[in-house]
């Protein structure tokens, strides 16, 4: 069995194409590649959404948690393909199911963000995926997720 990767957010950024203010995991606590992806995104009041997400009581739109699912997914498919993406490396939604929230999202948490390999073939990446607070269980998405080969 291969050592559980880490990776810190000069790493993280060198995995992800994107960038502030879409850059939404901040560290990897473990990836497995071919299996699973343990990371975290933190929640600071200030987060640009919050000014309209809402002024008075700020809760992360659930979008945007499904989209630092997403990144983690996008991590662990390319640490498994091997691919170190450049800038014309991408991947892309091909679909959500199942995509469950439960509990809101505020500024001070911690989101761990899991994501398991189900199946690949060829481009095409299926991933079960969960983020938590804590030990609870804020959503949660099956997901397709596409990448484009580098040109």
């Amino acid at each position: 069995m291969t050592e559980p990767i880490t990776l810190d957010i000069n790493a993280v950024m060198k995995q992800l194409p994107h960038r502030y203010p879409f850059l939404l995991v901040d560290r990897v606590v473990e990836c497995l590649p071919g299996e699973r992806i343990r990371a975290i995104k933190n929640v600071t009041y200030n987060e640009p959404y919050f000014v309209g997400h809402f002024p008075h009581q700020p809760v992360v739109p659930g979008v945007m948690i499904i989209e630092a699912l997403a990144q983690a997914a996008g991590i662990l498919a390319f640490r498994t393909a091997g691919v170190i993406p450049d800038e014309t490396t991408r991947f892309y939604f091909a679909g959500i199911d199942k995509a469950r929230f439960r509990k809101p999202v505020v500024p001070g948490d911690q989101v761990t963000l899991t994501a398991t390999l189900e199946r690949s073939i060829k481009t095409i990446w299926r991933f079960s995926t969960v983020a938590l607070v804590g030990d609870e269980e804020v959503a949660s998405a099956d997901m397709l997720i596409a990448t484009e080969p580098n040109k």
